[in-house]
Parts: C-alpha cells; structure tokens; sequence
C-alpha cells in the first residue's frame, strides 16, 4: 500500500468510526452469532494475490461487526467501562505511526520522557503521596503496564526478591529456592480474578482471606492468617489490597492492614484497577478513599477503564523502583547507553522487554479534556448511577443488595434466587442489554455499571424499562402457575367425593328401583 491508498484507507476507516459512534445505540450491544460463525463468511486460505483496500473495508460489517460485543455502546452496563475517546485513538494513531519500540532512554527518549511526565501529572491529580513520583528527590516514581494483572505480577515478583534478600542477610547460610518456597502472599476473597492469578503466576501461593460485612479486609484477618502461616514456618511476603472490588465495589481497610504489612516488611500493593474506584480520586470529594495509601509500596489503576483512554494504559506507581531494577534487570552489551542512571529505563519497571509509546494517548487525552473535563465525566457517570438506584428503590418488586458506591449499582428481584437469575438469563437472551452476575452472602445479584462515554439519562430509561418489562414476564409467568397449582389442588379435593357422590347416587337410584318393584302399579 502507497502514501496515497494509505490516505484514502485511513481517511475511510476514520469517517466509519466516526459514523460507528454516531450510530451505535442503534445495534444491539450483543452479538446474535454462534461459535465458527466467521469461517463460514471467509476463504480457508490467505488470498495468494493482494486485496484492494476497497475489499477489505466492505468486509467489516459482513465479516467483523456481526461478531463484535459493543463495550462502549450506552447499553453495555457489564464489568466495567472501557475507556474511548478521539483523543485517545489519535494518540494510538500516532504511536503506530511512529512505531517506536521505547523498553530504554536511549531507544527513543521522547517515549520514555513523555511517560515520566505524564505520570506526574496523574499522580498529582490522584493526590499520590509524593515519593511515588518520578519528581520527587526519592527512588520512587510511575510507570505504564499493559494490564493490571502485569502490575500486580510486577508488584509480587518485586517483592519475592525483596524478602528474599531481607531473610538472606539475616540466615546467610539459607538457600534461595529455600526461601522461596516458603512464601506465602494475602489478598481477600473479593479481589479480582487477575491477584488469584499473579500468585499462580509467581509460584507464591495467594491466601484469599475472608471480609467483614461491607466486603472489606480488615486488619484483624490478616494478622491472624499470618500468624498461623509463621507458625507453619512460612514467611509472608506480599499483601494486595483492593480499593474499590470489581463484584461490589468495596474498600479494603488500609488504616488497618498498612501499619501490619509495614511492621513485617510485606510488600503492600494496593489495586484500585477497577473504574469506578481509581479513576474517580481524580476528585476531591473522592480522595478520603485512598486514606491509609502511605502505607503501600505500590498503587495501580486503569485509565484504560474510566479515563478516557483507550486500552492498554494501566498506570503503576513504586515507592522504591530500585526493588523493580533488582527483580528485572538483565544486563547486555547491546542494551548498554552512556545516559543510564539519569532518567528511567522502563524495560527494568516491566517483565516484557519491548514496549509502545503509550504516553502519547494518555497525554493527548489529559490536555484535550484537562482534569475538569475528566472530573466532570467521572462525576456525570456516578450521577447516571444515582438515578439507576433510585429507579431500582421505587420498585417494591427490586432491591439494592449492597452500597452503591459510584458507578456501581447492585440489585435483585426480591424472593428466591431464581426470580434474579431467571431475570438475568432473559435480559441475556434477549441481548437489549448488557449486564453481569455477582453473589453476595448467597444472595444471587446482578451488577449495573454505567460504562459508556456515550451514556445519558435515557439510556438509563431504557435499561431499567427493559429490566421492569422481563420483570413483570417473570412475575405473570408465575402468578399463572399458582393458579395453575391452585386450581389442580381444587380438582382434587373435589375428586374423592365426587366419586363418593356418583357412588351415593347408585344406591339411591337402586333403591328407587327396588321400591318400584314392590309397590302396586297404579292404573
């Protein structure tokens, strides 16, 4: 493809994105397809001769959006947001374009300056203590990670070699892998999927530890599970604690677990990946969430969730990132620049060695909108959520289970567990909307996340109407059954004297006859 085709290519798949947005309430957020679908639409084979662009674009719709869950339409309320925004795609646009591959300074010092800028700048909106930015006279500072299952990986590896190298200047004579095999990590039972993963990951195992009745850690917990692991000759190593949970958004007491992790030289990492928790300490009137953060050794959360940009940009910040250069550096000649030591040199930060120019889209998407255009996305989000809530609390029929806390509503059908997940199971079929299950304490529950930059206060509407018309299908289906089951149950108590009655009615009709023959007949 030449200059020329590449332009018209490009200015074409612009103008359909453009028009995608524009027009993508008017799809259903889930696709209608089963598994194979697309092998049937396209050749077993790679075209032996090139394709015209003009092909190729056509096949979009045909071949790719039958296919496609539509996480940014106004009716995806499952999981959680996934941060679009022009911004962002143009940055991406431009990273691509340049094609940087930035794992060191040297490699290309614009995508290594820009990250250690922008970094800053959202951790000063975060109000982060100041030792985990890269502007302050300390070792700490902010890196960009793909996930935040790479930074909670990153996080525990950090600290594997850290406690392995605190236990071998107390016990010189211990052998590594000893050490190793001792360690044990801590996390609570509501924590992501992703912390259950790190622990497999690193070869750690990761104690899922019980909550309190808010879904919250708290200090207590922790202190015994560890207590009966050092007792077992274990050594505990590293703590996540989740501010903001995905199943209910809940906040793990850091007031309590930091001073612990603190005082037995754990590795406290905090994830406040999911949206509607680390995203919204960008206002002020979120920020008290974060108290007991000076505890940690590293904080992460998504802007690729609810910050308008695009995935991945999952932003992790370090007290110390000499713990991260000690648990990744890998040394070559070939790596090797005159300049280390004075700026970062990601590729120790990260277990991959290559890395994008992320920070374009992330610094597009700060200035485009500054922090008051983000404050008031995050702010109009929460504000739709409220307005969920209170549709769900004017409905006798419906229930909040647990807190709503920003973006996250929690609701049920009140009665047995089946009403809720015989709701689920039709709002899914019927693929109007998007929306995810959860339990809490046995109670089968479905989550509503206001996800869409696209959303507005009708489609909240439209949601909930469509929840209350299954709703009441569900409610009919089973008021005609009980009067089914009610008049069954009247048959049969009306059956056994019935069959007395025609029994009685015999006798009598016998009698009659019996009468008849011995009286005189009459002329």
């Amino acid at each position: 493809m030449e200059a020329k085709e590449f332009k018209e290519f490009g200015k074409a798949t612009i103008d359909w994105i453009v028009d995608y947005n524009a027009t993508i309430r008017d799809r259903n957020v889930l696709p209608d397809v089963e598994p194979g679908y697309m092998s049937k639409l396209i050749p077993k084979e790679a075209p032996q001769k090139a394709e015209s662009w003009q092909e190729i674009f056509r096949d979009i719709e045909r071949v790719i959006m039958p296919g496609v869950t539509h996480w940014n339409s106004p009716q995806f309320h499952a999981y959680y947001p996934t941060a679009n925004s022009y911004p962002a795609i143009i940055g991406e646009l431009l990273s691509a374009g340049i094609g940087g591959v930035g794992f060191s300074w040297i490699s290309s010092p614009a995508c290594t300056e820009l990250e250690v800028v922008t970094m800053n700048w959202l951790g000063k909106m975060l109000g982060l203590p100041k030792e985990f930015l890269n502007c302050s006279d300390g070792p700490g500072g902010g890196v960009i990670q793909g996930s935040a299952s790479e930074a909670t990986l990153v996080g525990l590896l950090a600290a594997k070699e850290r406690t392995v190298r605190r236990i071998k200047t107390l016990h010189p004579d211990l052998d590594d892998a000893v050490i190793k095999s001792k360690l044990v990590a801590y996390t609570s039972d509501q924590s992501n999927s992703s912390v259950e993963k790190a622990g497999l990951l690193g070869a750690m195992p990761m104690r899922l530890l019980p909550v309190d009745e808010k879904c919250s850690l708290r200090g207590d917990t922790l202190l015994q599970a560890m207590k009966k692991d050092e007792e077992a000759g274990l050594i505990p190593c590293y703590v996540v604690a989740t501010l903001g949970t995905t199943g209910t958004c809940a906040f793990d007491n850091l007031n309590e677990i930091g001073p612990i992790c603190n005082k037995y030289n754990m590795w406290l990492h905090l994830d406040a990946a999911y949206a509607v928790a680390g995203a919204a300490f960008i206002c002020p009137e979120y920020q008290h969430l974060m108290s007991g953060i000076q505890y940690a050794d590293s904080f992460n959360f998504n802007p690729h969730k609810w910050l308008l940009t695009n995935f991945d940009c999952s932003a992790l910040w370090v007290r110390d990132s000499r713990c991260l250069i000690e648990a990744f550096n890998v040394e070559r000649i070939y790596l090797a620049h005159d300049k280390e030591g004075l700026v970062p040199d990601y590729r120790h930060w990260q277990i991959p060695l290559g890395r994008r120019f992320r920070a374009l889209k992330l610094w597009f998407v700060l200035r485009l909108y500054g922090v008051e255009g983000l404050q008031a996305h995050i702010r109009h989000s929460i504000k739709l959520a409220k307005r969920f809530e209170i549709l769900v609390k004017a409905d006798d029929r419906c229930e909040i289970v647990t807190e709503t806390i920003m973006g996250l509503v929690c609701f049920r059908m009140k009665g047995d567990n089946s009403l809720t997940k015989e709701l689920f199971d039709r709002l899914m079929e019927r693929k109007r909307i998007y929306l995810t299950a959860a339990t809490y304490r046995d109670k089968f529950m479905i989550r509503f996340v206001v996800c869409s930059r696209h959303c507005q206060p009708e489609d909240i509407d439209f949601a909930w109407d469509e929840i209350t018309s299954q709703v009441d299908e569900i409610l009919r289906s089973k008021r005609h059954q009980h009067q089914l089951i009610d008049c069954n149950n009247t048959n049969k108590e009306i059956e056994l004297p019935g069959k007395q009655l025609v029994a009685i009615a015999a006798t009598i009709e016998g009698l009659k006859m019996n009468d008849a023959k011995a009286s005189p007949k009459i002329s």
